[in-house]
């Protein structure tokens, strides 16, 4: 294959010249048009999601704007425009379509999102990290279809399962080396084949349950593309899509590149020459971007964005000569509610409604996740004070302290007009429906427990405590001593090291999630309520709620 001879970028489109057929070629045969529709981290956002997309303000680009956006509904109505009048086409998704979802399709383990972009004609799409938050064999339930195992069938029809592929090159089972899915998938454009490999991040062990990861290998990246590559060029292959659920930090606006750091870059540029388009995902971003001679393309979150790519395949060559991409914003107020869309959506809503709606109780402002400098966050305060209320009695626990992960904390409790606060609200804040964990802990092994939030110095995971315990951490101390034993305190009285404590945790936590593996030495273990209903109980129990006092978590600089 020919690489990179010019690079066009506008606010819109980014465009690659990767090579040129010969002139006898170019006059025999047109190239094939193609168009490829991405998505990624969907997250079973099946309604719009509260926040939109925030974007530059066409009219001043030092601010930023938001505007309504996603929704399956709109989705649907925009995939079915881009695909008007063009003969090749396909659409596809770079992970987390289901897993930390709103309450419309969490109580039905993601079934409706399933559903809905089977309906919408996805056809393949890479596994994410959140697609194991239920486990292997929930996720393989995902593609087969069948009811639950546990809830049984709860829906409004059976669950046939998607109509799409779920494809995972570098996810492995140790036990017999087969991967969990198909490793790629090859269609054919007007003649040519264009094969799409799919594969999630080698991070994911460190990012889901220690359980639900168990029996599984997941391996490095570029590695596992480049090792497939001979084999694709033996069936004739020359094109080759990657969709990885891995990505970077760009800056500038959604539809442009001017710089991008993380992950992605390195991954792209140990990508074998022969990889020539690549659809990100994972860090929640929105970018078109040219990473060592290659389009990398990423659509936000939550459906705000369908990104449009747009292949020319040189028909002698049968390699792709030119690339480009679109971010496309699904615009609540341009595109209307698909009304197959609409009638799966409110076939489920009619069931989840009652529990949906039931009035929690109110806040007096937005509740936010946004951590400060300490790494302490309003939403957190109230989330970890509401685990310790429902493990603090004899009989739940004994608890006297209780910690919860911000991965765990997805979305503020925003602030209606009336203040009310309902089940799906705080259901969406705390969606994995973890179960709480009450363990016995030394002081000790509490302050191991704390250090372990610095295990990637890159993403550290500050931990939300609830109410009476306190600590202060030093950034420019090494790691292993940046928690300081005389600031760790239990209602002003500073914590014995050699002493014991009830302490309350997540399950997910509870088994080493997240690299706190000092919470697998825990004693006596107590499992809980859910977390979500611990937080609506906690709701009822004392609302309204206000942000309180962020001065649980210090930092010394």
């Amino acid at each position: 294959m020919k690489h990179l001879l010019s690079l066009h970028l506008t606010a819109a489109v980014l465009t690659l010249a990767f090579g040129t057929a010969s002139p006898i070629n170019a006059q025999t045969a047109a190239p094939v048009d193609v168009r490829i529709l991405a998505i990624n981290d969907f997250h079973g956002n099946l309604r719009p999601p509260s926040g939109g997309i925030r974007i530059a303000d066409p009219a001043d680009k030092t601010k930023k704007i938001m505007v309504p956006a996603g929704g399956a509904e709109h989705m649907a109505t925009l995939v079915r425009q881009l695909r008007e009048g063009r003969k090749n086409t396909i659409f596809v998704a770079a992970g987390d379509l289901i897993g930390a979802s709103p309450f419309l399709s969490a109580t039905f383990h993601d079934e409706p999102t399933i559903e809905a972009l089977s309906m919408m004609g996805l056809e393949v799409a890479s596994v994410g990290n959140h697609e194991f938050d239920e486990g292997k064999d929930e996720l393989l339930r995902m593609q087969n279809g069948g009811c639950h195992p546990t809830d049984k069938c709860q829906g409004p029809h059976p669950f046939l399962g998607a109509k799409f592929h779920y494809l995972a090159a570098s996810t492995v089972m140790t036990d017999t080396g087969k991967t969990v899915f198909p490793p790629y998938e090859i269609r054919i454009f007007d003649g040519i084949p264009v094969a799409f490999i799919g594969l999630t991040l080698k991070g994911t062990p460190g990012i889901i349950s220690p359980v639900s990861a168990a029996g599984m290998e997941f391996k490095d990246e570029a590695e596992t593309v480049n090792a497939l590559v001979p084999e694709l060029k033996a069936r004739g292959v020359e094109a080759i899509v990657v969709l990885i659920h891995e990505g970077g930090w760009p800056t500038g606006d959604y539809n442009e590149c001017p710089g991008i750091s993380g992950a992605i870059v390195d991954i792209v540029k140990k990508f074998d020459r022969a990889v020539d388009v690549v659809v990100s995902g994972h860090t929640h971003q929105a970018y078109v971007c040219e990473i060592d001679g290659r389009l990398v393309t990423s659509g936000d979150k939550y459906g705000t964005i369908v990104t449009a790519i747009d292949l020319k395949l040189d028909p002698a060559t049968r390699d792709i000569v030119s690339a480009k991409a679109d971010n496309v914003i699904v615009r609540i107020a341009s595109y209307a509610s698909d009304p197959e869309q609409t009638a799966l959506l409110d076939a489920y809503e009619k069931l989840a409604a009652p529990i949906a709606n039931r009035r929690a109780g109110s806040i007096v402002e937005t509740l936010s996740r946004a951590p400060n400098e300490s790494g302490e966050s309003a939403l957190g305060d109230i989330i970890a004070d509401a685990q310790l209320a429902a493990t603090s009695s004899a009989a739940n626990g004994a608890a006297v302290m209780a910690f919860t992960n911000p991965g765990g904390v997805r979305s503020d409790i925003t602030k209606k007009d009336d203040g009310a606060v309902t089940y799906a609200d705080v259901f969406a804040s705390q969606p994995f429906r973890n179960q709480l964990v009450t363990l016995t802990l030394t002081g000790s092994q509490i302050r191991t427990m704390l250090e372990q939030q610095w295990l990637d110095p890159k993403r550290p995971r500050i931990l939300q405590v609830s109410k009476g315990f306190a600590y202060a951490w030093d950034g420019a101390k090494p790691f292993g001593e940046r928690v300081a034993a005389d600031k760790m305190t239990l209602n002003g009285a500073r914590i014995d090291p050699a002493a014991s404590y009830r302490v309350t945790v997540n399950n997910y936590l509870s088994v080493g999630g997240d690299g706190f593996t000092a919470l697998k030495d825990g004693t006596a273990q107590q499992i809980g309520i859910y977390d979500a209903d611990a937080l609506f109980a906690y709701f009822q129990a004392n609302s309204p709620i206000a942000p309180v006092k962020a001065d649980r978590i210090g930092r010394v600089n």
